[in-house]
């Protein structure tokens, strides 16, 4: 009688609630991750799909294997909900929200742990964790050994590639892999880093600069870095986004401007916002500078819009490895209970009307680098290949 009386509450309250619950909406412009506060918005739901839910929902209560709570199960049912709309959309319970909301997007981190390479026994090794951090509450533990971060082997990796998959967006998410028999753990990069652009002239007059996310003054840090090793001796300019996870879209438009005159650098097409385009203005700062990108399959969002912008123009000639194909702009929209959906709400384009999601940036040399090669040697050759390269 009890679960008679619990499945018709549910079908009376949805039905009569046959419209989106109200949202919070408050935009913040030209950022991968924008955020929404309150905008009320009402669509008509199927009452035959309300009705087969709550069918569903009947047999997984009375006959699953363990008791499930109410509140459980439709957690469940909203995460499959947003999740099931492409790989970047997501439920976040409030504690999450809060926690995405203290940062600023663009900022660089890292976890709570660090991982060092047993020579012996050619294994990645977890150490310096400590007891009641974040990750130690999820079961992991010094000296335990990792195969695997985001479904990548860690046994043909140097010290630096393995280091910089433990880099990303604050507030992001990486899966450790402990072995095959054990399921993959989350781990959110909360230990903000540093993420100054840095510079260094090699001995062959190739300017060398390391971009690890877009912030909003990258753009005037590229400018002046150019400008303090400018000689008549620089032969090129390597911008290095190996690893850059993005950060901010309009950070990547300005950065890419100092190297156009005219053109568009990127466009968004969203159902919800419409359409917008983005122009570089004219200069004729550093317009015969030669321009080299190297990207690898970590490289993602405004890291790949710059890359595009540069390459389909021509100012750019793009090395290293197929990138990430991270070509969205998402909002969190705000809900009533202190809970947040981080949702897709727009594509990015190149100039030449391409879609960066899914597809990724094809470099123009295709050079990965092995776990054999230092990466300072690495570098050496990138920049030899960038000087002879017409």
């Amino acid at each position: 009688m009890q679960q008679g009386k619990t499945l018709a509450q549910i079908l009376g309250i949805v039905c009569c609630c046959l419209f989106s619950v109200p949202v919070l909406a408050a935009e913040r412009p030209n950022t991968d991750l924008d955020s929404d506060v309150v905008q009320e918005d009402f669509t008509e739901v199927p009452v035959e799909s309300i009705q087969q839910f709550v069918q569903i929902y009947g047999l997984v209560q009375k006959n699953y294997v363990e008791a499930k709570s109410d509140e459980v199960l439709f957690q469940q049912a909203i995460k499959g909900l947003v999740s099931g709309l492409d790989r970047y959309s997501r439920y976040l319970s409030p504690e999450e929200y809060q926690q995405l909301l203290q940062y600023t997007e663009g900022e660089l981190a890292t976890v709570d742990f660090g991982l060092r390479y047993d020579v012996q026994h050619h294994q990645w090794q977890i150490q310096n964790l400590k007891e009641g951090a974040d990750s130690s509450k999820l079961g992991l533990r010094n000296g335990l050994v990792v195969d695997k971060i985001d479904h990548q082997s860690l046994k043909e990796l140097n010290h630096v590639q393995v280091q910089e998959l433990l880099t990303g967006s604050i507030g992001s998410t990486m899966l450790v892999q402990l072995d095959e028999q054990r399921p993959p753990v989350s781990i959110v990069r909360n230990k903000k880093i540093e993420a100054d652009t840095q510079a260094q002239l090699l001995h062959n007059q190739v300017l060398l600069i390391k971009v690890r996310v877009f912030q909003q003054d990258t753009a005037n840090q590229i400018k002046h870095l150019i400008e303090d090793h400018a000689s008549n001796r620089l032969k090129a300019v390597l911008i290095d986004l190996r690893n850059n996870p993005g950060g901010l879209l309009s950070a990547a438009v300005e950065s890419a401007d100092l190297f156009l005159n005219q053109g568009v650098i990127v466009s968004t097409r969203s159902r919800s916002e419409g359409d917008q385009q983005f122009q570089a203005l004219p200069s004729n700062d550093f317009q015969n500078l030669k321009i080299g990108i190297l990207i690898n399959q970590r490289s993602a969002s405004a890291a790949e819009v710059f890359t595009m912008a540069l390459k389909e123009h021509g100012r750019a000639w793009v090395v290293g490895e197929k990138s990430y194909g991270k070509g969205v702009v998402q909002k969190l929209f705000a809900l009533p209970n202190g809970a947040a959906l981080q949702m897709t709400v727009s594509h990015y384009y190149t100039p030449l009307g391409h879609m960066i999601e899914g597809q990724g940036v094809t470099p123009d040399y295709l050079y990965p680098i092995s776990g054999e090669i230092r990466d300072e040697t690495y570098l050496e050759n990138v920049t030899e290949l960038l000087i002879k390269h017409k």
